[in-house]
Parts: C-alpha cells; sequence; structure tokens
C-alpha cells in the first residue's frame, strides 16, 4: 500500500479477499504485521497508539473505545472524534448501537461486536454463543442492529460457522472472525496469542506460532543479573569512573570556590 486503507477500501472488496487482522500491543508487533503484509490492525488507546500508528502508517486502525468510557451518545462522538485525530481509522465500540449511530453520523467508521462479546460477558458467561436457533437468531439481530446504526465493521466472535458465513453474506459491513472458522473477511487473532504471550487461560479458537514468555523469562534473569552487577559496581566503587562523569579544570574550580564565597 502507498496511501492509508480506508473504509470504503474494505467494503469495495469484500466478497472478493480475505484479510489477514492482528490486535497489537507495541510498535514493535505492528511493525512485524506490516513486514508480513498484515494491513488490518487494532490496538487499545493507550499511551502506544501514536507510535503504532507511526510504525503502520498505511494500515487500518481500529481502535478500541473502553466499555463505559462514555455515558451518552455525545460523549462517545467527543471520544471517537479525539481518537481519529490521535490515528485511528475506526473506532471499536461494544456499546449500544444509539452511541454507534451517534458517532456513525458524525462520519465516525464504527467497529461493533456480536457473538462472544467480552465487555458483557456477565449476561452470557465465556462460551460461544449462537449454538441454538433462538441464540443465533439474536447474534443476527444485535448484527443488523449495528448495520443499521451505521457502523462499518463488525466482529464477529466465537459464533457457529454457519451463523458466520450468513452474517458475512447478508451485510455490507467488513465482518472481522475469530473463533468463526474461515467464514468472516477477516482472520484475527491477538498477538498475545499468536506470540505465546497470553498469560491467562489460552483462547480455543487461537493457534500459539512462539513462546515469548520463555524468552521473557530469559530477558528477566538477565534484566536481575545486570541490576546486580549495577548494585555490585557503585557498592565497590567501580561505578562511575573517570569515563562517566565530567569535572572542571583545577583553575575554574578555584575561580568557583571564589565566586561562591560571595552568597
Amino acid at each position: 500500500m502507498t496511501r492509508r486503507l480506508t473504509a470504503y477500501d474494505l467494503q469495495s472488496a469484500k466478497g472478493n479477499r480475505k484479510w489477514l487482522q492482528l490486535h497489537v500491543d507495541t510498535p514493535a508487533e505492528a511493525a512485524a504485521a506490516v513486514a508480513c503484509d498484515i494491513v488490518i490492525l487494532s490496538c487499545e488507546p493507550d499511551h502506544n497508539l501514536e507510535a503504532i500508528r507511526q510504525a503502520a502508517p498505511f494500515a487500518f486502525l481500529s481502535v478500541g473505545m473502553p466499555h463505559g468510557a462514555v455515558a451518552s451518545p455525545e460523549e462517545a462522538v467527543r471520544l471517537g472524534f479525539a481518537m481519529m485525530k490521535r490515528g485511528a481509522d475506526a473506532v471499536y465500540s461494544s456499546h449500544s448501537p444509539r452511541f454507534i449511530e451517534a458517532m456513525a453520523a458524525e462520519g465516525i467508521p464504527v467497529t461493533g461486536h456480536v457473538g462472544l462479546v467480552p465487555n458483557r460477558a456477565t449476561w452470557t458467561n465465556f462460551r460461544a454463543i449462537g449454538r441454538t436457533a433462538e441464540e443465533a437468531f439474536k447474534v443476527l439481530r444485535a448484527a443488523k442492529d449495528l448495520e443499521n446504526a451505521g457502523a462499518a465493521c463488525i466482529e464477529v466472535e466465537v459464533v457457529p460457522v454457519r451463523l458466520a458465513e450468513h452474517i458475512t453474506r447478508s451485510t455490507p459491513l467488513i465482518t472481522m472472525g475469530m473463533g468463526c472458522g474461515s467464514a468472516c473477511d477477516t482472520q484475527y487473532l491477538f498477538s498475545c496469542d499468536v506470540l505465546g504471550t497470553h498469560a491467562g487461560h489460552y483462547p480455543r479458537h487461537a493457534k500459539r506460532y512462539a513462546d515469548f514468555l520463555t524468552l521473557e523469562a530469559e530477558l528477566q534473569e538477565k534484566r536481575i543479573a545486570a541490576f546486580r552487577a549495577f548494585g555490585r559496581d557503585v557498592a565497590a566503587g567501580a561505578y562511575p569512573d573517570a569515563k562517566h562523569q565530567v569535572d572542571m579544570d583545577d583553575a575554574a574550580y578555584d575561580r568557583f570556590l571564589t565566586l561562591s564565597q560571595s552568597l
């Protein structure tokens, strides 16, 4: 890509292309994704956002609006614009359709969420959603509500493959699939699952491709060893030595002492 990917680009390619998508936590992960031609990314709106944007200047970046961060559609619009100004191409929101409708009306591309929505899991528990006909219909109706509200994209998480296929076929929204087989417009994973840094319960739908926890443990041992060596050097007077400091020549110091007597 020689320009930033847009919602129009994604929707124009719907049905003709399957995209890879990663949720990244650091600029290094964003840069690695871009090096692998993964150009749909998501991230949190934390201190890394601007650096992630810089590391992936042409990627389509969906940035999460923390659930509960806004209490009215007006606040959602205000925060949505602020996130767009910081580098978002879309704002992820698990809030109700009325919040999403308000942002969409102002031209803010919004990513909604159906199926297993972690922020709403108290109503479902963490499980596959939509295995019964009635529950599958609720998921479809939720997707249609988001479509009618004007969303641009929709995360479809841990629903049966046939339900995900039906949603993808029946909506112009870009469906971002996680735990839905290969039914959706994007194949979406979190970098922590791919890299093996996920410390909690490992999601059934995820696949580990590396074991960065082992590498991190080795790095932690090296950190500890380095900090201990630093402490030993200070205690022994080996640090700092002359090369680590600056000094005044004797004439300057004598002049300083003379001047200091005027205080």
